[in-house]
């Protein structure tokens, strides 16, 4: 169980295809005015750069402790709790929280020794579908509706600065953990969703129909359910299964 004076290790932000590199430095800033320093950076257009260590203005240790990956899986490894964050209601039909229910879950998710992370996408276009897709729910800040976008580092402000607020109010005890084994990350949700989706295909499930819509609409039950890799595992022995019952089948004919 993660104490109290470890929880901020807890989190992590992941800035995805961010395009500008003063928002990384601007982002870093927020992040550590509020006791975070943790940062991730998938495929960033420019890092390092001088204008991302200007507009840190002092937060050099969460530039320098960044990663920097090629896809957002590799930023999410280890994770157990993913938060995107979006201006608009999109495709994917995800949980869609306010800033203060995502840090209080995020918290909790943290009390019970869980990574956590929140996603923040592109300054012009947010996160793709698909990346929303890797996250167990969304998070939108209520702004107006006919002046919605904010900056990047601003949408990072408000949740750390939540996040901050719900830290500083850890007075309960700390929930029983959802899980008798550790709960599933990221890189094994992954492998997990690549075997279902081989396993479809071999018992001939989709039947010529494009599987996009029905891998997206699994991919949120099995989000939801936040499984633990003892569940995984059975699942995999039960896909495995269904793929030699399929190839027995097939040298039948």
């Amino acid at each position: 169980m993660t104490t109290t004076h470890d929880l901020p290790d807890s989190f992590r932000f992941v800035l995805v295809r961010t395009s500008h590199p003063g928002n990384i430095g601007s982002a870093a800033r927020a992040m550590r005015t509020m006791g975070f320093t943790r940062m991730e950076l998938v495929s960033p257009h420019r890092f390092p750069d001088r204008e991302a260590s200007a507009l840190a203005a002092g937060a050099d240790d969460v530039l320098e402790g960044a990663g920097v990956h090629q896809g957002l899986v590799d930023g999410l490894a280890g994770v157990n709790l993913a938060l995107g964050l979006s201006a608009r209601r999109r495709g994917v039909n995800l949980p869609e929280l306010s800033p203060r229910e995502a840090a209080a879950q995020a918290l909790a998710a943290a009390r019970r020794g869980e990574r956590v992370a929140l996603v923040f996408g592109n300054e012009r276009t947010g996160l793709e579908n698909e990346e929303l897709a890797r996250c167990h729910a969304m998070v939108r800040i209520p702004s107006v509706d006919d002046f919605s976008s904010l900056n990047l580092s601003q949408a990072v402000q408000v949740m750390a600065y939540e996040l901050r607020v719900a830290l500083l109010g850890e007075l309960a005890p700390a929930p029983p953990p959802l899980h008798d084994e550790p709960p599933a990350d990221a890189a094994q949700m992954e492998r997990f969703y690549e075997h279902l989706s081989q396993t479809l295909d071999d018992i001939d499930f989709h039947k010529g129909r494009a599987p996009t819509t029905i891998m997206l609409r699994l991919r949120k039950l099995f989000q939801r359910a936040q499984m633990d890799e003892r569940e995984l595992r059975m699942l995999h022995g039960i896909f495995a299964d269904a793929q030699r019952m399929a190839r027995l089948a097939g040298e039948k004919k």
